[in-house]
């Protein structure tokens, strides 16, 4: 239960921190948004590793080139993340951001050499269709002209996951060799240098009021990340991993009754179907794993 509450009060934050940028953010360079979101991230991220005593121990890399290209990565596709932000529904950037862990699977498989069965092949199929579903009315605009501000969010959203997803591979790697407090603390560190870059292409002065509610997203993004790393200490993966999609009925409360957008029945039938094949996509791997713990009791000699 303190799992699933910590899980719960990641995906509250993080959708805070969404629904303050979208709030706040307009007109503001996507890059600009990403320096505020990784800079003020920092604060509690050092805030927590020194409570727990790890901050000098997070400092220590053994590939510190590993972590420039997983911040590369992260960089872009948050980058591209606010962008659809600011120019879709939220609900629909939420939804269409369930491609992230959906084509994770199949990026597992390709580059990481992770066996994919038949099963979870076809869920991947299902979830994508349902992105499509979603995605496809935005996407149609570009017949309006290439310039439709809807049609060009929902392509950064959709790139945005990609990138996502090889992220998540990156990471994978990482942690073969890093401890995460590391992994965490480097890429806060990364984004807001890399996001630097952005400087000379027309950052905006922000007033106070939007200064303040850019380093409050930035903040709720560094609590986002530990309560959620904490969330998986606290109970399996498979456990906590639905409880992710309770951010689309927020993402629907909120945008309803702050920004006036309904959902539509092509985003509300297209979600179900993502949903439903990301659950079974959890559910199948917490079958397999079951399997793979029955198997090496099977095999482990008793003494």
């Amino acid at each position: 239960m303190i799992g699933i509450m910590l899980k719960v009060t990641s995906v509250t934050v993080f959708v805070t921190m969404s629904t303050l940028i979208k709030a706040s953010g307009e007109g503001m360079p996507a890059g600009q948004i990403v320096f505020f979101r990784s800079a003020f991230a920092i604060i509690p991220i050092l805030i927590f590793l020194a409570l727990r005593g790890q901050l000098h121990t997070a400092w220590r890399t053994e590939n510190p080139l590993s972590h420039v290209r997983r911040g590369l990565v992260g960089v872009t596709a948050m980058s591209l993340s606010f962008y659809g932000i600011m120019r879709l529904p939220l609900p629909d950037a939420i939804a269409i951001g369930y491609a992230t862990p959906l084509l994770t699977v199949v990026f597992a498989a390709l580059f990481l050499g992770e066996k994919v069965r038949i099963f979870r092949w076809s869920a991947v199929a299902v979830g994508l269709g349902g992105v499509m579903i979603i995605t496809w009315p935005r996407l149609s605009l570009f017949g309006e002209g290439f310039g439709s501000s809807e049609a060009l969010g929902a392509a950064a959203v959709l790139v945005s996951a990609t990138l996502g997803a090889t992220a998540m591979i990156l990471v994978r790697k990482l942690v073969l060799t890093e401890k995460t407090p590391t992994i965490v603390l480097y890429f806060s560190l990364t984004a807001t240098v890399l996001s630097l870059a952005s400087l000379p292409f027309g950052w905006i002065m922000p007033d106070w009021q939007t200064l303040g509610l850019m380093a409050l997203a930035g903040f709720c993004g560094g609590l986002g990340q530990i309560l959620l790393t904490q969330s998986y200490r606290h109970a399996d993966v498979s456990t906590i991993a639905p409880f992710e999609y309770t951010s689309i009925v927020l993402g629907i409360l909120i945008g309803y009754f702050i920004f006036g957008d309904a959902p539509t029945w092509t985003m509300l039938t297209g979600t179900a179907i993502v949903v439903g094949a990301g659950i079974f996509v959890i559910l199948r791997e917490h079958a397999l794993g079951l399997e793979r713990k029955a198997q090496r009791k099977l095999v482990t000699p008793q003494g």
